[in-house]
């Protein structure tokens, strides 16, 4: 299996945008809520890409009722701007490395609000211990299960290769030939666990190795 390395790059740039005098009819909302998707309280590790997991938020009371989508970051944390009131919460149907569930959460949305989301994932990751030896990165890991049926390996790019039980794996990768690493001078990898049916994986917390 291999391994997914996250090589970090800095990006600097400036973006010009022209805004018009017209004054807006409304307001911009003010109040927060704020949370984490967690299991058993302890918050989940996603992939946390742009549109990735999504969370949903409905509002009666107003003609136009579509949601208002709300990204998750890598980390489980996710936040919105809102108006104060009351809003009604699901997770994206079939979106994300856990039971699709679309129980309804009635929440009430006064000022700094937060709201932590509990979902059943299908495994989870523990005791993840990854370090860099030269140009080979090896990991130590544990992979649990809660609710899956099937594992399929972490990389992306080959899902097809299924792995049939959880316990504990050790696995390490060369990266003698990757130019992105030999040029990075930071580097940050973690594991990610792929389960049958679903559209993301789990993955363990983001660990520097150099």
């Amino acid at each position: 299996m291999k391994i997914k390395t996250i090589f970090s790059t800095l990006l600097l740039g400036l973006i010009v945008t022209t805004t018009s005098c017209t004054k807006d009819n409304y307001d911009a909302p003010e109040s927060t809520l704020m949370g984490r998707i967690v299991y058993k309280g302890e918050p989940l590790q996603l992939r946390g890409t742009s549109e990735a997991i999504q969370l949903q938020l409905y509002q009666d009371g107003y003609e136009k009722h579509d949601p208002i989508n709300v990204f998750v970051g890598q980390d489980g944390v996710y936040s919105a701007k809102l108006f104060d009131g009351e809003y009604k919460m699901v997770t994206r149907d079939h979106n994300g490395p856990w039971v699709n569930s679309r129980d309804t959460t009635i929440i009430q949305v006064k000022g700094n609000t937060t709201h932590d989301v509990e979902v059943t994932p299908f495994y989870t990751i523990s005791n993840a211990d990854i370090s860099l030896a030269g140009n080979t990165v090896k990991a130590n890991f544990t992979i649990n299960k809660v609710a899956g049926t099937k594992i399929l390996r972490a990389d992306d790019a080959d899902r097809e290769s299924v792995w049939n039980a959880e316990g504990a794996y050790s696995m390490e990768q060369d990266l003698t030939n990757n130019d992105a690493f030999q040029k990075a001078k930071t580097v940050f990898a973690r594991v990610c666990v792929w389960s049958s049916g679903a559209d993301q994986g789990i993955y363990s917390p983001v660990i520097r190795l150099k």
